[in-house]
């Protein structure tokens, strides 16, 4: 999940290398929270959040698929 994140990320961003994510693992949920240069959080959030929200469907989708949950915090 962790490099699902970071892939997309850092597709849409201009300075991909400071791109970073972080893993709280707990026992049923899991906690991503993602890291941008401050220039392309708009990039990442998008118009109205709908980048942040399709990545979060993304990450939705793969994380049931082997039965965890997990939850995807953008960090400013």
């Amino acid at each position: 999940m962790k490099d699902l994140i970071k892939y997309i990320a850092q597709a849409l961003v201009d300075k991909p290398e400071e791109v970073s994510v972080e893993e709280i693992s707990g026992n049923q949920t899991s906690v991503l929270e993602l890291k941008v240069a401050k220039e392309d959080l708009g990039k990442i959030i998008g118009k109205q959040g709908r980048t942040a929200r399709a990545m979060r469907t993304i990450l939705s989708a793969a994380s049931a698929k082997v039965k965890k949950r997990t939850v995807l915090e953008i960090i400013e």
